[in-house]
């Protein structure tokens, strides 16, 4: 054990004999400790880096702890807040069929906080043990009784107060030879007397786990949360117009009305002029041509600067305290680029990248060109003052209102800087949530979650049968990601207009809006969604046609058909259901047609059980026996119980495991079943 363990050992402790070497100073009960302790969970990469939880989560920690002989044990989960300077702790329970021991911990409030384990020889358990097998075995114990009061004194000395009074007196009890010995035996295995023993039991000569763990505890809308994305530009009533933040704060009465919690705007800053993007991402700009939001950067300033047209800062920061008195917050695009028109590019031509003929390199994924974008060199000479000038901007806007970043394409910047950037803005401000775009290999992805990323997108845009999303969700649910990762479904996105919504019909666009609502607690859509546009720029294009990225869209919300009913419906669902609000407590179950996913969401104490099934054929009725798993809602074989689909209302009573399900696109495309428990 290192240095800062052994440390730590007489820290848990809290008590006197921190632990005797013996005669040879090398063979210690420090060095080689009596207990060990292994498999601790959760715990990520060895504990090099934090598990992910909000404020009122309770913590569950489990653990191997081994030790030779027949000794019984005692162990501890000790933690620690964020400020805090003792430690706390709490009991850990053995489970003989699983062989390991679980204790857990409620996190109170924001920031990182450490966990680790302690575990102990438990001398009196151990005795009163022996003790009981002596006494129906019918032999004499009056030695036995003076073994166990000098444990007790010895715990009395570890003690105070009433406790140390409780444990003397008991003591002095087993040393009273004029007592018959059975008294003194009985008073020697009260429960309540072993408790106490326990809980002063000499844990120095024990040890603790080599690592100090880290939970990181954000705010409950860090896991629960539905996104809406806009354009502020595209706000406006009148064709044409370029929209502003005024015009963005009087759509927000809808987004509440339907149940959104955070309204997410890409960049509004200042666009740049050379190579600005025209219609459909063409090169040719007209003059009227707003350009690409992420070519961040002109003559009116850069990423601290908001785009003139769409008004002022003071401008945003109504429409900031407009959307929290609606409920909802704002969260804005972190896109670390800049046009060649930004400051930057003429203040520091060093934070880029310089050709060999002296020009700076603008942005490419081949055969993709971004003439309009020049990436930032994070690793160049003047490095720290390029990062603390991002950090900067951060802060800039979290002093605007702003508690959450989606940033773009994280996984082109440096890992190391998001673990430093976030570190230092969640150091000041640990309420900000970071969510990253980051559509690129499965363990980058996690890389990025793990060194600090509140949420994440994921391929959920691309699993589209049973099978995919069953496997998916699973890893991501269930998986070891759940410890760190938070998955974020959105349905669509400004880039990704998926097959399945292009070729499916509004009865698609339903089923994804269920999908996302109900298999995660984080999901979004972006605009134009709730009027199911479909059109792809050309066949085999995830691009919209006439994208909203170039162009500014003016919409007619209130188009027949739309999908305010369905969207409403499912927000209001999920504000009603503890179950949809939770991120890890999903289970998929058998459905016999695969064309109709069937999965659960739980609580944990069976007050809230929700059965959804949904076809995912959005073009023919499907029909189906689903499973339901009557041992996990504790209901019997034979049982008869009620389901309530909340979608409509309905109620039909079911009988065993094997039940019927039909779903029709044309009039629903699922049922989101609550168990009805009279």
């Amino acid at each position: 054990m290192t240095a800062q363990g052994k440390g730590r050992v007489r820290e848990l402790a809290g008590e006197r004999g921190a632990g005797r070497a013996s005669a040879d100073a090398g063979i210690s009960r420090e060095r080689y400790p009596p207990v060990l302790i292994e498999r601790v969970a959760p715990e990520v990469d060895g504990g090099r880096y934090p598990v992910k939880r909000v404020v009122g989560d309770v913590v569950t920690v489990e653990a191997d702890v081994i030790k030779d002989g027949h000794d019984a044990l005692g162990a501890r989960v000790c933690y620690r807040g964020p400020g805090d300077a003792a430690w706390r702790d709490a009991p850990m329970l053995y489970d003989f069929d699983s062989d390991r021991w679980s204790g857990a911990f409620v996190v109170d409030r924001l920031g990182r906080w450490t966990y680790t384990v302690a575990a102990w020889c438990d001398d009196f358990e151990t005795w009163r043990v022996d003790l009981g097998k002596r006494l129906q075995a019918g032999q004499e114990v009056a030695a036995e009784l003076l073994e166990g009061a000098a444990l007790l004194e010895a715990a009395a000395d570890r003690a105070s107060g009433v406790a140390r009074a409780r444990l003397g007196q008991s003591a002095a009890v087993l040393r009273e030879t004029r007592q018959l010995a059975a008294e003194r035996a009985r008073v020697a295995l009260d429960p309540e007397l072993g408790a106490l023993a326990r809980a002063h039991a000499d844990r120095a000569q024990g040890a603790c786990y080599g690592r100090e763990l880290t939970v990181v505890v954000d705010r409950p809308r860090a896991q629960t949360a539905a996104w809406y994305e806009m354009f502020p530009r595209s706000q406006a009533s009148v064709p044409g117009r370029h929209g502003t933040f005024a015009d963005a704060e009087r759509s927000l009465p809808r987004l509440a009305e339907l149940g959104f919690d955070v309204v997410y705007l890409p960049p509004i800053h200042p666009i740049g002029r050379q190579y600005r993007k025209g219609p459909n991402n063409t090169l040719a700009a007209g003059p009227d041509d707003p350009g690409s939001p992420w070519a961040i950067g002109n003559e009116h300033g850069g990423h601290e600067a908001v785009e003139p047209a769409l008004g002022t800062l003071a401008d945003f920061d109504r429409f900031v305290r407009a959307a929290e008195a609606l409920g909802m917050e704002v969260a804005l695009d972190f896109a670390l680029q800049c046009s060649p028109d930004h400051p930057w590019v003429r203040e520091h031509p060093d934070w880029f990248f310089v050709r060999p003929d002296g020009s700076i390199k603008y942005a490419e994924n081949p055969p993709k060109k971004y003439q309009d974008i020049y990436p930032l060199d994070f690793w160049c000479a003047r490095r720290e003052e390029l990062w603390r000038a991002c950090r900067d901007l951060l802060l800039h806007w979290v002093g605007h209102g702003v508690r959450t970043f989606r940033v773009d394409n994280p996984h082109t910047k440096p890992l190391s800087f998001w673990e430093w950037v976030i570190g230092e803005v969640q150091a000041v401000h640990p309420d900000v949530v970071f969510l990253a775009e980051a559509f690129t290999r499965p363990k980058r992805m996690y890389a990025l979650a793990k060194l600090g990323f509140t949420q994440s997108y994921t391929y959920f845009t691309w699993r589209n049968t049973a099978a995919e999303l069953r496997e998916y969700l699973t890893e991501l649910a269930q998986g070891e990601a759940a410890e760190f990762m938070r998955g974020n479904l959105f349905a669509n996105t400004p880039d990704i207009l998926h097959e399945y919504l292009q070729t499916g019909g509004p009865a698609a666009f339903r089923v994804r809006l269920v999908l996302a609502a109900t298999l995660s607690p984080l999901y979004g859509i972006y605009s134009g969604f709730e009027l199911a546009e479909h059109v792809p720029l050309r066949p085999g294009s995830e691009e919209y046609l006439h994208s909203e990225k170039y162009e500014v869209r003016v919409r007619d919300w209130t188009r027949p058909g739309n999908l305010d009913p369905d969207i409403r419906a499912i927000n209001r669902i999920r504000r009603e259901n503890p179950a949809l609000q939770q991120y890890r407590n999903l289970t998929f179950h058998v459905s016999e047609n695969e064309q109709i996913l069937c999965y659960r969401k739980s609580m944990p104490d069976r007050s809230n059980d929700l059965l959804i099934a949904v076809n995912l054929d959005p073009h023919h009725p499907q029909a189906t026996m689903v499973h339901v798993p009557l041992d996990a809602l504790g209901l019997s074989a034979d049982a008869d119980f009620v389901v309530e689909d909340l979608l409509t209302g309905a109620r039909y009573t079911w009988h065993g495991a094997r039940n019927y399900v039909r779903l029709d696109p044309v009039e629903q495309v699922a049922h989101v079943l609550r168990l009805v428990r009279f």
